[in-house]
């Protein structure tokens, strides 16, 4: 399996942008589907956005239009860019490839 290390969580206020970033331990260039998961504080892990090999994206409704999902398959890395924040998209954010999980990174929005 391939390991996952998210980075770029933090806290910011309402409005404001945050870009995470996934670094894998090897490549991520047979990897079909890359996905950015959260999980706020007494919820279930949600599905937050994913992208395809060949650059096809998808996004739950709750963030179409504010966050972009991407992927560099030459440095083995998933970026997720997050504007216009709410104090909702509170949570730790996790990447995902098949069965492989990072440890996460917490995301706080204030408001």
């Amino acid at each position: 399996q391939v390991q996952l290390v998210e980075s770029g969580g933090g806290l910011v206020q309402a409005g404001g942008s945050l870009r995470l970033s996934c670094a894998a331990s090897g490549s991520i260039v047979s990897r079909n589907v890359m996905a950015w998961y959260r999980q706020a504080p007494g919820k279930q892990r949600e599905l937050v956005a994913g992208i395809t090999r060949g650059g096809i994206t998808s996004y739950a409704d709750s963030v179409k239009g504010r966050f972009t999902i991407s992927r560099d398959n030459a440095k083995n890395a998933v970026y997720l860019q997050m504007n216009s924040l709410k104090p909702e998209d509170t949570a730790v954010y996790y990447c995902n490839t098949q069965a492989s999980w990072g440890n996460g990174t917490l995301v706080t929005v204030s408001s």
